[in-house]
């Protein structure tokens, strides 16, 4: 699996760090993303392979805060990981195996049954649903808006003065505006208007459609009343912004982040987690980060602006087309004491899964 690490924290002074502090700090780290809670020297003297007393484990916990990899919430508390601890466990300690058989086949059947069943953004979000569900975080993806060709293109009354024009491509996706329509509009228009256009640009990418605006322009004013010309030129206009290459982001399953708070300082970070994820265009560009790295990635806490309240952890892999160019990112966010060893592979088997279904040379996910 191709991992980036986001900094170099297995060099220098840490790497000098000994087999038993290293064993003692595996103990902290683990036992935080197992339980969230501070773990003190009695019970990591129980928990490692190596007859210590939990005097000598205080000391070692004293050199490793001395470090910056750990630190006591309170006083005379246990000991937590800081972000730079993290980190270092993840670059350094961290045991990553293969996908378990029981996530390989939820991920294989439920993503294999939408591509069978529907469109490649609606496998993107049942790829992001399924890792919400099983990473019990929030399931992000990120995806570049194509310019697939138009099969057909329709414009529905909604309520006096407004109407929905409804885009449907040859590939089977759907997208939809609201459309103000001019003063004294008969309904007959708006079937005109429809008519109009799929005359005109059936089989055609909507930047064709642009492209030929002038053209169109003329005959709109040539063929159609005022009225019905005005519809057809703003319908075409809002979609103006929406060119291909585009990023678009898909978020599934927020409601799983609360299911595990332990106090309130847990629902605190997840509220301004949620906060964070409204803000769609940073978290875009942030996971774009991701693509331009080319490879899984994982971001800590404050390692990214956007996430830095929060304190929320980030877990994305790039998913490819069929010339093996890099469409998107995919994955998983939450809180820092996500179960890194198991959502990495997993994150990792659902990219290359995605790929493959999308014709990704040497994507092989089996």
């Amino acid at each position: 699996m191709a991992l980036d690490p986001f900094l170099p924290l297995s060099s220098g002074g840490l790497a000098q760090i000994d087999q038993r502090s290293r064993e003692i700090f595996r103990q902290i780290v683990e036992s935080y993303l197992a339980t969230g809670e501070p773990v003190g020297s009695r019970n990591i003297a129980r928990l490692i392979p190596m007859t210590l007393s939990p005097a000598s484990v205080r000391n070692v916990m004293a050199d490793l805060e001395a470090a910056g990899l750990i630190y006591a919430p309170h006083t005379s508390a246990g000991r937590l990981p800081t972000e730079r601890g993290l980190r270092f466990f993840v670059d350094a300690l961290m045991e990553v195996g293969d996908v378990n058989e029981r996530d390989r086949a939820n991920i294989e059947t439920q993503v294999l049954a939408a591509a069978r069943t529907t469109t490649v953004e609606g496998v993107l979000q049942e790829a992001s649903a399924l890792l919400s569900g099983l990473a019990r975080g929030a399931g992000v993806v990120t995806a570049t808006k194509t310019d697939p060709r138009l099969k057909h293109v329709e414009f529905v009354p909604l309520e006096p003065g407004r109407a929905l024009v409804i885009l449907v491509s040859e590939d089977g996706q759907v997208e939809n505006r609201a459309l103000a329509l001019p003063p004294g509009l008969p309904v007959s228009a708006l079937t005109e208007a429809t008519n109009f256009l799929n005359a005109r640009i059936r089989g055609r990418t909507l930047s064709d459609a642009r492209q030929e605006m002038d053209s169109l322009l003329a005959e709109l004013n040539r063929d159609l009343d005022a009225l019905t010309a005005r519809v057809v030129e703003a319908g075409l206009a809002s979609w103006s912004g929406d060119g291909p290459g585009e990023r678009t982001l898909i978020v599934r399953g927020q409601a799983k982040l609360l299911e595990d708070l332990r106090a309130l300082e847990d629902l605190e970070r997840i509220r301004l987690l949620f906060d964070d994820l409204e803000t769609k265009r940073e978290v875009s560009e942030l996971l774009g980060r991701a693509e331009e790295a080319q490879a899984l990635r994982i971001f800590i806490g404050s390692e990214n602006r956007l996430f830095s309240l929060s304190g929320s952890s980030t877990i994305v892999a790039p998913y490819r087309d069929g010339q093996g160019r890099v469409l998107g990112v995919l994955g998983v966010i939450g809180p820092t004491r996500l179960n890194y060893g198991r959502i990495v592979p997993m994150v990792d088997f659902t990219a290359r899964l995605v790929s493959r279904i999308l014709g990704a040379p040497g994507a092989d996910a089996a």
